[in-house]
């Protein structure tokens, strides 16, 4: 049984109520909205007439990006021009009736649009105002440009993960943004935090997220260390474990494991060896260790490893490609992935990591085409097609 059906059968979406404005592009932003349509909120993304960059990235069936539905299924689609007047006053009537606003530009560019949290405030006083930004809405830095390899860089993030890489002196290359799905989260808990404040005050408030703060919360230990002169003592460096027909990673990190770990190997005697009985030893000995380890590993399979491994309680896992972590039965007993459509067809976006035994957080089943909702929401509004029309039709619409 999943923690998701131990529930008395009325389980509902968390935030259903809500509607959020969602002015987000890329990947921070988006992702954060996403996670709140997931629990129910009405997320209504704004965008311009050719549509967010994402639209256009890769796997494309049909024209349609499955990493922008990755990101953004279950909202609803407005096309919105935020230079004009007609589309400002849109964005005031939709933020009279507003929960949440997410915006993820550079600071500064909704106060140039006079869109910005004191204007929102004045509309609506109730109004959570998330900024996700690289640096923070202020300080020297708050308007350079960033991205998340810059803000990786930035955080010394890079350069902390280097220091793991023996014989190595050039960072990384940078291929998965770590900083956008981290700032995208720590946003997602602001909010939920704000929406709980607010009914105790009645008031909502603006949320400042910085890419760069959150990034350094990944570096918990290398932060502590930096602070002192002192020279910290050496980490045991977890890395790949040759096996006969791959590697394998084992994580050694209490006596249990280690001890457990020997009686695997042959090597119990290792137990009382003064090089690794204690942990401080075997920080000095880290290399010796793992060389005898893998006079151990590299005369059997990957999977006989793991067995073994796995039979003593040490933790370990086969180096997996995603498409073989995706089939692993256990996600699939989790529910782990969800089927979403959109004009290109069906695909698969993964749920949100946690189960609520009394909420709903499956997401969306449908993509939104661009400005599919933007008739409905001007008539909403009092924008009629008689009248002002701040919400441009797209060409599908016409």
């Amino acid at each position: 049984m999943q923690l998701s059906d131990k529930h008395d059968g009325t389980t509902t979406k968390a935030f259903a109520g809500l509607r959020v404005l969602d002015f987000s592009t890329t990947i921070a932003g988006p992702h954060c909205a996403r996670m709140l349509a997931d629990m129910g909120a009405e997320v209504i993304k704004i965008e311009t007439d050719g549509g967010e960059t994402m639209r256009t990235r890769p796997p494309l069936r049909k024209g349609c990006s499955t990493v922008f539905g990755q990101l953004n299924v279950g909202k609803k689609s407005v096309v919105l021009d935020l230079k004009s007047e007609e589309g400002k006053e849109a964005v005031r009537r939709l933020a009279a009736t507003a929960d949440i606003l997410v915006e993820n530009f550079r600071p500064g560019v909704m106060h140039r649009l006079r869109l910005d949290y004191d204007r929102m405030r004045a509309v609506n006083p109730k109004l959570i105002y998330c900024s996700i930004s690289g640096y923070g809405q202020s300080g020297p830095s708050a308007e350079l440009p960033a991205y998340a390899p810059v803000i990786h860089a930035a955080s010394g993030y890079d350069m902390a993960h280097l220091a793991y890489q023996p014989g190595r002196s050039r960072p990384d290359y940078c291929g998965i943004y770590h900083a956008d799905v981290v700032t995208g989260t720590y946003g997602f808990g602001a909010i939920a935090s704000a929406l709980y404040q607010r009914t105790l005050t009645g008031l909502g408030q603006h949320i400042d997220v910085s890419m760069l703060e959150s990034m350094l919360t990944l570096t918990l230990i290398e932060l502590q260390n930096s602070q002192f002169t002192v020279k910290p003592p050496p980490r045991p460096m977890f890395g790949p474990t040759e096996t006969a027909s791959g590697y394998v990673m084992i994580t050694v990190a209490s006596e249990k494991t280690f001890q457990g770990l020997m009686g695997v190997i042959g090597r119990p005697e290792w137990i009382s060896d003064p090089r690794f009985s204690t942990y401080a030893a075997r920080r000095d000995h880290w290399a010796d260790l793992m060389d005898g380890v893998e006079v151990w590993s590299r005369q059997l399979s990957t999977d006989v490893c793991l067995v073994a491994l796995g039979a003593a309680g040490v933790p370990a896992s086969a180096y997996r490609t995603v498409s073989e972590a995706l089939a692993d039965p256990q996600l699939a007993h989790r529910q782990a992935l969800s089927s979403v459509e959109d004009e290109g067809g069906s695909f698969q976006v993964l749920n949100l990591p946690f189960r609520m035994t009394g909420a709903d957080t499956t997401p969306g089943k449908t993509m939104a085409v661009l400005g599919e909702h933007t008739d409905r929401l001007r008539a909403e509004i009092g924008l009629t097609d008689g009248g002002p029309t701040p919400l441009a039709k797209t060409a599908a619409q016409t």
